[in-house]
């Protein structure tokens, strides 16, 4: 028996490279040890990793069970991914679309709106040169009016003195003239009609 102990103690130790062959029964020992060591596997149902709980729902669906119609259902199931690769593609493509779309349509409603303040923009400056004209007429007419006031009146004032000095001048012909006739002592034939216009 002290034969059979000592090739427990080698299968413990690590073997060396050096060491005979050993018998039947000490090649069985070593793969006894290495199924010891074999890896506990996880469930998939109790992960509680937040890795495992980002994995979408589909991709921890079991596999179609496979029948004798193997390449049937894995025809079936590219021909679905197909499909499903086909419209994410024009959902990409539609979203692309509308938002082309929605680009244009700002950039010309941009246009209009650009446009519109431009012309808005050029009326209101023609409105206001017109109305500083329309300023600087009235200032001009204004002025003529008031030249031509000024005149009217300084002809007024002329043909007032006008008739002043002739009022002036008839009364002292008037009094030349009553005083010739008193001195004379005739007396006028007639009332004198010379005061006229």
């Amino acid at each position: 028996m002290a034969t059979a102990a000592a090739p427990e103690e080698v299968v413990t130790a690590k073997p060396v490279a050096a060491e005979p062959l050993l018998s039947s029964a000490a090649i069985e020992k070593p793969t006894d040890v290495l199924e010891d060591k074999s890896v506990i596997p996880v469930p998939h149902e109790k992960v509680h990793d937040s890795k495992a709980a980002a994995v979408p729902e589909k991709a921890l669906e079991p596999l179609p069970k496979k029948s004798s119609k193997g390449s049937l259902d894995r025809d079936i199931a590219l021909a679905k991914i197909e499909d499903e690769k086909r419209l994410s593609f024009i959902e990409a493509w539609e979203e692309s679309e509308k938002s082309k779309v929605e680009n244009w349509a700002h950039k010309k409603l941009s246009e209009v709106s650009s446009w519109e303040n431009s012309k808005k923009a050029a009326l209101e400056a023609k409105l206001k040169q017109i109305e500083e004209q329309l300023e600087k007429e009235k200032a001009d007419h204004a002025e003529r009016m008031k030249n031509k006031l000024a005149l009217i009146h300084k002809q007024a004032e002329e043909k007032r003195a006008m008739v002043e000095a002739r009022r002036g001048e008839e009364i002292l012909k008037a009094d030349e003239m009553s005083a010739k006739f008193r001195a004379t002592g005739h007396a006028p034939t007639k009332v004198c009609g010379c005061i006229g216009g």
